[in-house]
């Protein structure tokens, strides 16, 4: 998720916990060879063995459609010392399919079987080459045939986002489409697309056959949506309703949005930084109804200053039961009050 889900995001989700591995940003490889620093500049976790500060590993993502400048960059990147590399043949965007990158690549399942057998022998066989594909571009007819092709070329394992690039991110994901393309390949599937929360990845663990998932907008939006599928997973009554499994309050968001905040002024041109936190508390608003009065306070917000005074105001109390926007007229900021439905001002 390019211009979200960055290292510092990664850092604050893998804090909160829930998360097995992390995929980079997509690192577009045209006709060079990158050098380290470009590497570093997208997973600055390659300074620190390849993982986030908590200890997740993150795997950083190739995007292109030469195979032997993939496989260069491949290696290089594989040397700085990561888990494994993945390769991005699902990345929708028209300005990447123009250009021969993402989904574009899926309606020649030959390319794909080029790009991931030079990849695969330029990274050491200790370390895993995944893959990221959609259902197909224009249709999903070929789904199955290029699955196929990637496993012919020697990836370990595939991630499958169960829409056509066409679907885009409408709903719904076709997460049985995943089940028919296990009948076909032996690496392990990962389904992926359209999971919200506990119910949703429940319902995709059903319909695709896959126990593991990947989960990036439903994670942005529900932080605690790892620990929530965890606390299921090791329930003594899975049957039991997932409704009760919300293990992230916003009063336990608070500190996370601040450590959020501190990491955007350290790693965030000060001209973006507004932008980051108003983009955050735009996707939280989906799942929590705090963060609606979180972005109205600070969707104004221009100077960077204005922000670390407001966060200085929040209190977790403040807004743990409170659902009626009003306005403290002193601070100039807005703050709910209780026993009145949500209206804005």
């Amino acid at each position: 998720m390019e211009g979200l889900l960055d290292c510092v995001l990664r850092d604050v989700l893998t804090r909160i916990g829930g998360v097995d591995r992390c995929v980079s940003e997509f690192i577009r490889v045209t006709n060079t060879l990158l050098p380290e620093r470009a590497f570093i500049r997208v997973v600055p976790e390659l300074l620190n063995g390849g993982r986030t500060p908590s200890g997740v590993p993150v795997r950083p993502q190739l995007l292109g459609s030469d195979p032997n400048c993939l496989a260069d960059n491949a290696a290089r990147v594989a040397g700085m010392g990561c888990d494994g590399v993945d390769l991005n043949f699902g990345c929708p965007a028209k300005q990447v399919n123009r250009h021969g990158g993402g989904a574009t690549l899926l309606q020649d399942p030959e390319v794909l079987y080029r790009i991931t057998l030079a990849v695969r022998a330029a990274v050491p066989l200790h370390q895993i080459v995944s893959a990221k594909m959609r259902l197909g571009f224009d249709h999903d007819q070929q789904a199955e045939e290029c699955a196929l092709a990637l496993e012919a070329g020697g990836v370990s394992e595939i991630v499958i986002h169960a829409r056509t690039k066409a679907d885009g991110y409408r709903p719904p994901a076709y997460w049985p489409r995943i089940s028919d393309i296990r009948a076909c390949v032996k690496v392990p599937l990962i389904a992926n697309g359209e999971i919200w929360n506990v119910q949703d990845a429940v319902r995709a663990r059903q319909d695709s056959g896959c126990h593991d998932l990947m989960i990036g907008r439903g994670l942005v939006t529900n932080p605690g949506l790892g620990l929530a599928l965890k606390d299921f997973d090791e329930s003594a009554n899975p049957s039991a309703t997932t409704s009760s499994l919300t293990p992230l309050t916003w009063q336990e968001m608070i500190p996370h949005l601040t450590y959020f905040w501190e990491l955007v002024q350290k790693r965030i041109s000060h001209r973006h930084q507004c932008g980051r936190l108003k983009q955050w508390l735009n996707f939280l608003r989906k799942h929590f109804a705090e963060a609606e009065v979180a972005f109205l306070n600070v969707r104004t917000f221009n100077d960077p200053q204005l922000i670390s005074a407001w966060l200085k105001t929040v209190k977790p109390q403040d807004q743990a039961h409170s659902l009626l926007v009003e306005t403290d007229y002193k601070s100039g900021f807005i703050f709910q009050s209780e026993q009145e439905p949500l209206v804005e001002i």
